[in-house]
């Protein structure tokens, strides 16, 4: 099993210049940084973790700039959005943004995408929450010609453009990892057919049961294993040790959006943890 760890990387945490380098330096080989453009003061819709909203969700920084500083300052960590909301961002602009940053990384980008829980968020992109996952599906298949073809063309409902140029294409072939997050009734047949890793998060519905049923999907399209990452595992080694068995290639532990201190203590213990089950 490999491990990761993931922050809401904000203006009062531990600079991810300073972070990322010690990602690197404990073994951890995955850093993930979470989207929201913005959250609306109505606060409409629940949060899934509990009552109160943290202020990390508003004070977050942008997922890409931030994957190309910690990138910069490493050399072997992945880094990537856990998740990007791409339900809320235009598609060509976006399949550029993840191109440049694999580049700049070396081919080092991981793409994690979801549709997203703030209803009023993504209405202030003018998005319908309706119809967010049809958007994700056709954002994610319009990126994908845009990464792959010369002159790529799309023509679906709610994207469309002629035929473009587009460069740089992806350092990673074909382009870089999807990371299809989230534990809804319909994520499986998203993974199935255009994500490459599902990332579920941990708590929000049952995980290894629905593993089996991930693999039938895939084998369904002609496809091979699927691997599952676990996002916001819990520090448990029993926890851990469950996901192993079950057959979990990464879990990936929270950090909090706190000062150095903080934030490397308790790497520290995550490496602990994590070095029982490399």
């Amino acid at each position: 099993m490999e491990f990761g760890v993931s922050i809401f990387a904000t203006d009062y945490s531990m600079p991810v210049t300073e972070l990322a380098p010690a990602v690197e330096q404990r073994g951890f080989d995955v850093l993930l940084f979470p989207e929201h453009t913005h959250i609306p003061t109505s606060r409409r819709s629940p949060w899934p973790g509990g009552p109160n909203l943290p202020q990390h969700y508003w004070h977050t920084l942008d997922p890409f700039a931030t994957s190309t500083a910690a990138a910069l300052v490493t050399s072997r960590l992945r880094v990537g959005t856990g998740i990007c909301l791409l339900v809320q961002r235009d598609p060509i602009i976006t399949a550029k943004e993840v191109a440049t940053v694999d580049l700049l990384s070396n081919g080092r980008f991981l793409f994690g995408i979801g549709g997203g829980w703030n209803l009023e968020e993504m209405e202030d992109h003018g998005t319908n929450p309706a119809q967010r996952f049809k958007v994700l599906r056709e954002r994610v298949l319009a990126m994908k010609r845009i990464w792959t073809e010369e002159e790529p063309e799309f023509h679906g409902q709610f994207v469309r453009f002629e035929p473009l140029w587009q460069w740089p294409k992806p350092v990673q072939k074909p382009h870089p990892p999807i990371l299809v997050g989230g534990n809804g009734p319909h994520v499986l047949e998203r993974v199935a057919e255009y994500g490459d890793v599902w990332m579920p998060n941990h708590g929000r519905g049952p995980v290894e049961a629905r593993m089996a049923e991930l693999q039938e999907r895939a084998a369904a399209r002609g496809r091979g294993p699927i691997p599952v990452w676990v996002f916001s595992c819990p520090p448990d080694p029993e926890v851990v040790e469950r996901y192993q068995a079950a057959g979990v290639a990464r879990c990936v532990f929270g950090l909090p959006s706190a000062g150095a201190d903080e934030v490397l203590a308790t790497l520290d213990r995550l490496d602990g943890l994590a070095q029982r089950f490399r």
